[in-house]
């Protein structure tokens, strides 16, 4: 028999003093008490309760293993309600990873869900590559790109693209492309981890797909830096669409070549597993799900 139970129902003979007492206020059968009360007696080789037609009393050792049985149980309710706190209400850590390229728009929406949820606090980790989630104990990563893992859950937040950009310096000093091949000509930064390496892809309108082989004077891991060196002038970006909206809005760079645009990519919540998915998680994800609601309106 379950031994959780049979201890149970132990506690509750000694509490209402007697087989028919418990029985009642567990909603069992006299005979199934007494099964379980008997059931762990043989499992420890003891008696616990003395038996009479009137009454049940506890022995010596009955005494002792009830006190430390109840604080079994007590704790356990204790844990069980805790339990059920966090389900309703998020606390502990939050431990995330992004990669950098995304950080400076997630700021915004940490700040927001650590002043809705106080008794969140956050964990951050920035990493390029894909992160072994379970083996680093994370509850969830922001990524841009498709994941190798299909073990892993991912819920889609909003569509991107990169966009063709340079600033307005930039074509001061330079013939503004007007065909993908005259982007060879060209200094294009160019980012380590873009999916089709040093061949530029875009699509166009009917959705087919072009590429063009690029070059440059910058190689790195780094979106940010991407993005600095196209703003001052010095090179042509393939950058992504929500690291330059406000770049773009502002005028600190302009789109080129308008008949073509990168492939579409989409940044996912990912986590390890879809059951009991913590209040925490669950929270930061529809947050997250509503924020970047307004990056889908921009890009449509």
């Amino acid at each position: 028999m379950d031994r959780l139970t049979s201890l149970s129902v132990f506690g509750k003979v000694v509490e209402y003093g007697g087989f028919t007492a418990a029985a009642r206020r567990l909603n069992m059968s006299v005979t199934m008490v007494a099964t379980h009360v008997q059931s762990l007696e043989e499992r420890l080789g003891v008696r616990l309760l003395n038996r009479t037609t009137r009454k049940v009393s506890l022995t010596e050792t009955g005494k002792f293993y009830y006190d430390r049985s109840a604080q079994i149980l007590a704790d356990l309710e204790e844990a069980d309600l805790a339990a059920g706190a966090l389900t309703t209400t998020p606390r502990g850590i939050l431990k995330l990873n992004s990669t950098a390229a995304i950080v400076r728009f997630l700021l915004p929406v940490l700040d927001e869900f650590l002043l809705l949820y106080p008794s969140v606090t956050l964990d951050l980790g920035i990493s390029e590559r894909m992160v072994d989630m379970v083996e680093d104990g994370y509850d969830l990563a922001i990524r841009t790109v498709p994941l190798a893992d299909n073990s892993l859950i991912a819920r889609k937040l909003t569509p991107w693209r990169h966009i063709l950009v340079c600033s307005p310096d930039y074509l001061e000093k330079h013939k503004a492309p007007t065909t993908l091949a005259d982007l060879a000509g060209h200094d294009c930064t160019r980012y380590t981890y873009y999916p089709y390496g040093d061949d530029w892809t875009f699509e166009n309108e009917a959705g087919e797909r072009s590429r063009v082989k690029v070059s440059g004077s910058v190689v790195t891991n780094s979106a940010e830096t991407l993005r600095h060196l196209a703003v001052n002038g010095r090179a042509m970006s393939l950058a992504p669409s929500f690291l330059v909206s406000d770049d773009l809005a502002e005028g600190r760079l302009v789109p080129l070549l308008p008949d073509y645009r990168g492939v579409e990519f989409t940044i996912s919540a990912v986590y390890p597993n879809r059951s009991h998915l913590p209040t925490k998680v669950r929270l930061f994800i529809d947050l997250l799900a509503d924020r970047f609601a307004e990056h889908r309106r921009w890009m449509s």
